[in-house]
């Protein structure tokens, strides 16, 4: 299993994450993407290392649970 964060300060509201991993991100009232499960399950994991590829700001940070910073 994976975790993902949102560096809130990074985050410029692109929405490209939620594009690509739907299940994994949205975006909060603020205009800034959110993570909607904090462990991200296998069948989704593809999906979520894909938006923090294609986030334009670096935003987000995908790793295995349980790993250091």
């Amino acid at each position: 299993m994976i975790h993902a964060e949102v560096d809130p300060r990074r985050c410029c509201g692109y929405q490209l994450c939620v594009d690509v991993a739907p299940s994994v991100f949205a975006i909060n009232a603020a205009g800034k993407a959110e993570i909607l499960v904090r462990d991200i399950p296998a069948d989704l994991e593809v999906n979520a290392r894909a938006a923090a590829h294609e986030c334009p700001s670096a935003a987000i940070t995908v790793r295995a649970s349980g790993s250091a910073q």
